[in-house]
């Protein structure tokens, strides 16, 4: 089973508070990414814009990283983004699905989201994982998931 959340849902300026709960009978999709407006994140976020006619009404997606909800409003108005972001604050989502990891730049180790990719199928079951996806390449990936 899919761990359950809650969180603000950032979408164009409005926030909603949701829970995976508040999804049942939905095909859900978590796309764990690092930080907004950071060129691999714009890049993975734009990819997923520019073929949301291939995605939407396959799953309902939502952008999850630690970023606040005023952070989100803006790459969202600044990219254009046709999905809600979820403000993971306290990162008690990317814990749960164990992306908050360690990671290393340059020698310098720190902790960080681990890019990856969530589909939770109607029943609340995990259906697929993508990890460690790269910023190019995943919306092909995900759009073969959702068939």
């Amino acid at each position: 089973m899919a761990p359950e959340f809650r969180a603000i849902a950032v979408e164009g300026e409005n926030e909603t508070e949701i829970s995976l709960a508040d999804l049942r009978g939905e095909r859900v999709v978590l796309i764990f990414y690092p930080k907004d407006n950071t060129p691999g994140c714009t890049i993975q976020a734009c990819s997923l814009r520019d073929h949301w006619g291939e995605i939407k009404g396959k799953a309902r997606v939502f952008g999850v990283s630690a970023d606040s909800a005023a952070s989100h409003k803006k790459f969202i108005a600044k990219r254009e983004l046709p999905y809600p972001l979820l403000a993971d604050t306290d990162r008690a989502i990317c814990e749960a699905y164990g992306v908050w990891v360690q990671k290393s730049m340059m020698g310098k180790k720190f902790m960080g989201i681990e890019r990856s990719t969530f589909v939770i199928g109607v029943d609340g079951k995990i259906e697929a994982i993508l990890e460690k996806v790269s910023p190019v390449g995943h919306t092909d990936k995900l759009s073969k998931i959702l068939g």
